[in-house]
């Protein structure tokens, strides 16, 4: 059983995790701060934007993964963690792992303005 002061290589966990998906792994830049006392761990991302489509995958898969597995360790260290991403053009910057619990879904597609349908006449019922 690990120490209450032993936490997993976060840094490296995260590196392993989305190298894989970025053409220019150098870009990745990873930053880790544990609190021991409120066993909580903050991690900020930051990589080249022309990566993000492949980082974040198609409807957002890759990235909720990548979290899940990073939560999935900090849950094993009985510690919770809040993943930052940051970056030029980031489509969700800054948002932390319990912010990924209510994901936003794609907004419902309107009608075209342009078509003219009538609305229909609601009367009143008379007896």
């Amino acid at each position: 059983m690990r120490s209450p002061k032993t936490s997993p290589d976060y840094v490296g966990l995260v590196k392993f995790l989305m190298q894989p998906f970025l053409e220019s792994p150098e870009s990745l830049s990873v930053d880790c701060e544990v609190s021991h006392t409120l066993k909580r761990v903050w991690i900020r991302i930051a990589f080249d934007s022309k990566d993000k489509g492949k980082v974040f995958g198609r409807g957002g898969r890759n990235i909720q993964a990548i979290r899940t597995v990073i939560a999935a360790a900090a849950g094993l260290a009985g510690q919770s963690v809040y993943v930052d991403m940051y970056g030029s053009n980031l489509g969700r910057e800054g948002m932390s792992s319990e912010d990924d619990h209510q994901e936003r879904s794609p907004e419902p597609k309107t009608p075209d303005k342009t078509v003219n349908i009538p609305k229909p006449v609601v009367k009143p019922r008379t007896r």
